[in-house]
């Protein structure tokens, strides 16, 4: 049997592996209020179930936090929060966004749990933090209403803006690499064609996807995430990443047909409410067994488009992770 690290590297070169890999994640709300509780949530959840990498993923506000934003959990069984305050109101509200120390305040938090993780997991596991886009980052400072008419009708001051933002981000991503990370997950939010027309994106969202990206290109496990609908896939196979993830089942985007447009590796084949929350384990194997199929096992993670339901069944997971377990015989 392969140990995790070995099975990842020979899923992302082509090569045979004794079974698919398989890695499902989740938001811990409230205990993302500190790096402590945090930390030990995320590595509680994979020595429950041996995940081939562990995704850590944090508030989805953490990185605006310290510009000013203010998050809390209301219930979403998705597990993420709402932002309660947004610092930008003004398209010249845009201009106190400056660059901070990345190892303090909410960023620096986010660099503890990546520390204790990483000393509570053995070495064989790879552990990726989630990094928001710059454009995801600006929804979560003005609201995603307003980032759109900013976008439009003060595109200069939304652009230095998402250069801080780039640039920032570009400092956490080195002290992540610091402490040992094997790849960054990468989320983008806004290469969906009813929110932005490709042309804006490529301007206000991939030009700085792609600077950030580069700063990642000597680690190996880099995720990218293409979230929503509509998206731009023609866009995202572009992106430097060994892993590409996207809601395929509902995009009707299937797997087998990303593997015919991108080099590395697709991750999904199960639909996150549908089948992991309302379905039964027998729908949790079919699906499974059907992403199998498409891609014969190879270039292939089994996971969800986006995170795991926080209500998702016990015995959902468990079924994921011995179907593809059990492929393998």
């Amino acid at each position: 049997m392969m140990k995790p690290r070995e099975r990842l590297e020979k899923c992302l070169a082509g090569e045979e592996v004794d079974r698919p890999p398989v890695a499902l994640w989740r938001h811990f709300p409230t205990d993302d209020l500190t790096p402590f509780t945090l930390a030990r949530s995320v590595v509680l959840f994979q020595n429950t179930y041996n995940f081939d990498f562990v995704k850590i993923t944090f508030a989805s506000s953490y990185a605006s936090r310290d510009w000013g934003t203010v998050e809390s959990w209301d219930g979403n069984p998705e597990g993420s929060g709402s932002v309660t305050t947004f610092p930008i109101e003004y398209p010249q509200d845009w201009a106190k966004i400056k660059v901070h120390s990345p190892t303090q305040g909410a960023l620096g938090d986010a660099l503890e749990c990546i520390r204790l993780v990483r000393t509570a997991l053995p070495a064989e596991i790879s552990i990726i933090p989630t990094i928001f886009s710059p454009l995801a980052q600006a929804k979560h400072l003005a609201g995603k209403e307003r980032l759109s008419e900013h976008l439009r009708k003060a595109p200069d001051a939304l652009l230095a803006a998402l250069e801080v933002i780039s640039e920032q981000t570009i400092l956490f991503i080195r002290e992540c690499k610091k402490l040992g990370i094997d790849g960054i997950f990468y989320a983008v939010q806004h290469a969906q064609k009813h929110l932005m027309t490709e042309p804006e994106f490529v301007r206000f969202g991939m030009e700085d996807d792609l600077r950030i990206l580069a700063e990642v290109q000597d680690l190996w496990l880099n995720v990218g995430h293409i979230h929503g609908s509509q998206i731009m896939f023609d866009k995202a196979v572009k992106y430097p990443v060994n892993v590409l993830n996207w809601h395929d089942r509902e995009e009707n985007i299937a797997l087998q047909y990303g593997l015919g447009k991108f080099k590395g590796a697709v991750c999904g084949g199960l639909r996150q409410w549908d089948t992991m929350v309302y379905g039964m384990p027998d729908k949790v194997r079919s699906e499974s067994l059907d992403a199998v199929d498409q891609t014969g096992g190879k270039r292939f993670i089994l996971g969800t488009g986006c995170v795991l339901p926080i209500i998702a069944p016990h015995s959902n997971i468990l079924a994921a992770i011995e179907t593809v377990t059990s492929s393998g015989d």
